[in-house]
């Protein structure tokens, strides 16, 4: 793996004293995986109905609603919405799937319960990741009885997913494709990479923190979001058509000119306007 450039290299550590130290920096791949306890957000009952555009079905909201997931991974549920993300990529089981930037876990591990003993789940970290506040809470929950069907990947995210990682049904990236600008990810290249381990069908899933038109990618490191119309145009120029979006994690109310970042938002954490866009490989 390539090692950073000290110009770059000064700016990150910057940035991750400023978001807690060992915690990770920006929203970077589910830094939202062990809250504070001042910044925790009350579960949802399990009663609670899907956003309305979003049937969820009782297969996927039992697997959200598993009581041996962790509370500090439920406390995250209200202000992510996993089981319409879920239902949303139409995640079943037996599925090959794939997690860019899976951090600590918390996505990667709903995926292994939705896809099953049959199904197998690639979940995709960075040297830079790992290094900085991923390698112990990763590690230990791959220990997880539910995660043997999970593999580990420590890859850079310009390639992101191992050759064996082919005709894979969905690749998800939660929250996290703002960060691969300033980390100066090549994202042309991640993208194709990423449509190319993809069978025809194949999803490619992504939910970021929407910024104001005309913002493009110029408030990655700074508020934490990106310009919805860039991110389409980029994944897009790899060859994915656009195939859906959902709006349960949309906020008309969020003035977008706040830093997202789930170590600066405070009690406004979980309630950026936020893009949950579906690409298909054709």
């Amino acid at each position: 793996m390539r090692s950073l450039p000290i110009p770059l290299v000064l700016p990150l550590v910057a940035l991750l004293a400023a978001c807690g130290g060992s915690q990770p920096p920006a929203e970077t791949a589910q830094a939202e995986e062990t809250p504070k306890a001042a910044e925790t957000v009350t579960p949802p009952s399990t009663a609670e109905k899907p956003a309305a555009d979003t049937n969820v079905p009782e297969a996927l909201a039992a697997v959200v609603a598993a009581p041996d997931r962790a509370e500090a991974d439920r406390a995250l549920d209200a202000g992510r919405k996993p089981a319409e993300l879920l239902a949303f990529l139409d995640i079943r089981p037996g599925m090959k799937v794939a997690e860019i930037a899976a951090g600590g876990g918390y996505t990667a591990e709903l995926l292994a319960r939705a896809v099953g003993e049959t199904g197998k789940v690639y979940g995709s970290n960075s040297k830079f990741i790992l290094e900085r506040f991923a390698e112990k809470p990763w590690a230990e929950r791959l220990q997880k009885p539910v995660m043997k069907n999970v593999v580990r990947v420590d890859r850079e995210f310009d390639d992101p997913l191992p050759p064996e990682a082919k005709d894979l049904d969905a690749v998800v990236m939660v929250l996290f494709y703002h960060d691969t600008v300033w980390m100066k990810t090549d994202r042309d290249k991640m993208n194709k990479n990423i449509f190319n381990a993809l069978r025809s069908g194949g999803v490619y899933g992504i939910v970021d923190h929407s910024a104001k038109a005309g913002a493009g990618t110029s408030e990655a490191q700074t508020t934490h979001r990106i310009e919805e119309k860039v991110l389409r145009e980029e994944v897009e120029r790899a060859g994915f058509k656009l195939a859906g979006e959902a709006s349960f994690l949309r906020n008309e109310k969020d003035t977008r000119d706040w830093n997202a970042s789930p170590m600066k938002a405070g009690e406004m954490r979980g309630t950026s306007d936020r893009f949950v866009l579906k690409f298909v490989k054709p």
